[in-house]
């Protein structure tokens, strides 16, 4: 197996694209402990304040689809400038929000808004790497964006014990602010000479393109399902592991937010790994093990939710299932995005959407009856277990590994 050398990146740019990369967890994660509050004040259903986090990830999807071929054909640099700017605005008028109604439409533009971060850090990464140094340089982001979910959650669970669910929005507007920052440092990545020309017909034949390229769309697919279990945990968890009626030992607001903390560090802790093996044994085998664990914990928590009252029965399979983003999150990505070359924008647009739509979508439907364990249990199985099944497709299909790629 041919070792890849070491590449050396600057701290700033990881710090930079890895903060912008985050939005999807920043947007989620640091009002999840005050769900259950904020639909209480609103008096709303619990399904109702859960759209909330579903529109933002439909608008998290679009917004990579409208940005990414725009990116293309403009530059990477004005539109994540916008995007960023549009986020800090929309999501400041979230804590002033006077009814559900209000809130779902800007939590929908505050996703739409978000996916230019989202979309232009990936562009970014595939625009200055190839291959496996695209794979570690993923990896290493995943070290910086995956403090989001450690760090959203336990603030969001602090903030509330001084104000409400709209002060915690009123704190994700100036971290938004400081990524403004960080955006306005970054160079252009995409030279005037590798853009793509053409109006919206020819970004329809780009986006045909792409998503007819089995190089692409089997490592996508692969991602969306296996990122919708980790979603499902993030739609249901605050609902499930703070219910003292179905669970002994159920959390509070704070605890949760610590138990998140803990699998978001999970995730970093695989994503460091994942960034050390690359080299030696491949995207591809790494996205094979993510894919298998992840199943393995699915089952695990299922058999919990049913056997048992306990909330470690949950806890322990999540903190495994959560994990494996790390693996499969900065691999998978790297694969699908490896033969795209000057159309990485709409590519990664296809990307995000993939996985953004699977996510706003099913969590929401599988919890029209109610939100139990045993849902969340066996609508993670079911992803996870979906994941795998085209994972193994895209191996008897023996899909060819792009170039660069081991």
């Amino acid at each position: 197996m041919t070792t890849v050398p070491r590449i050396r990146v600057p701290i700033g740019r990881v710090l930079a694209l890895g903060g912008l990369s985050s939005f999807g967890p920043l947007a989620l994660d640091l009002y999840l402990p005050a769900l259950p509050q904020l639909a209480d004040e609103l008096g709303v259903p619990d399904a109702s304040a859960q759209l909330s986090l579903s529109l933002c990830m439909i608008g998290l999807a679009l917004g990579q689809l409208l940005v990414g071929p725009l990116t293309d054909r403009v530059g990477r640099r004005r539109p994540l400038l916008v995007g960023v700017a549009v986020f800090v605005v929309a999501t400041g008028l979230c804590a002033l929000a006077p009814s559900i109604e209000t809130l779902l439409v800007l939590r929908l533009l505050t996703g739409l808004a978000g996916g230019a971060g989202l979309v232009v850090a990936r562009a970014m990464v595939r625009d200055l790497y190839d291959g496996d140094a695209a794979a570690r340089v993923f990896a290493l982001l995943m070290l910086v964006n995956g403090t989001a979910p450690i760090v959203g959650p336990v603030l969001g669970g602090q903030l509330l014990r001084f104000t409400d669910w709209r002060g915690v929005f009123g704190a994700l507007a100036l971290i938004g602010v400081v990524l403004l920052v960080a955006a306005l440092t970054q160079r252009e990545t995409l030279p005037p000479a590798d853009r793509r020309a053409g109006g919206l017909r020819a970004t329809a034949v780009v986006l045909r393109d792409v998503s007819r390229d089995r190089t692409f769309l089997l490592p996508s697919l692969v991602l969306g399902l296996g990122m919708c279990a980790m979603f499902t945990y993030i739609a249901m968890g605050s609902f499930v592991l703070q219910d003292a009626g179905a669970l002994d030992g159920a959390l509070s607001p704070q605890t949760y937010a610590v138990v998140f903390a803990v699998n978001g560090l999970g995730i970093v802790l695989a994503g460091r790994v994942s960034a050390a093996l690359v080299g030696r044994v491949g995207p591809r085998r790494l996205v094979g093990a993510g894919v298998v664990i992840a199943l393995v914990a699915a089952v695990a928590l299922l058999v919990g939710a049913l056997a048992s009252r306990s909330v470690w029965a949950l806890l322990v399979p999540l903190l495994a299932l959560v994990s494996c983003t790390g693996l499969l999150l900065p691999n998978a990505t790297a694969l699908a995005l490896a033969g795209q070359g000057g159309r990485a924008g709409t590519a990664s647009a296809l990307l995000g959407l993939l996985q953004f739509t699977f996510a706003a979508v099913v969590p929401p439907l599988a919890s029209l009856g109610g939100v139990t364990a045993a849902v969340m249990a066996v609508t993670i199985l079911a992803t996870a277990l979906a994941a795998a099944l085209v994972f193994l497709a895209m191996r008897r299909a023996h899909v060819p590994v792009p170039d660069g790629v081991v």
